[in-house]
């Protein structure tokens, strides 16, 4: 698997200055939240209720 390959976009939304994205990772299945707004942003884990790593199969 190339490094290009790795990550799969499950979600995206993106707006005039922002962008929402959720990527799952294909060898670990976590995935994780991206929000971009103007010249910020930020990646973190997707969390469900209990505080566990959302994890796609």
């Amino acid at each position: 698997m190339s490094k290009n390959d790795r990550f799969e976009v499950l979600y995206q939304e993106t707006g005039l200055k922002s962008e929402k994205a959720i990527f799952a990772d294909k060898e670990t299945g976590v995935n994780y939240l991206f929000i971009a707004d103007g010249f910020g942003g930020g990646l973190t884990p997707l969390l469900d209720a209990e505080g566990k790593a959302v994890i796609t199969k």
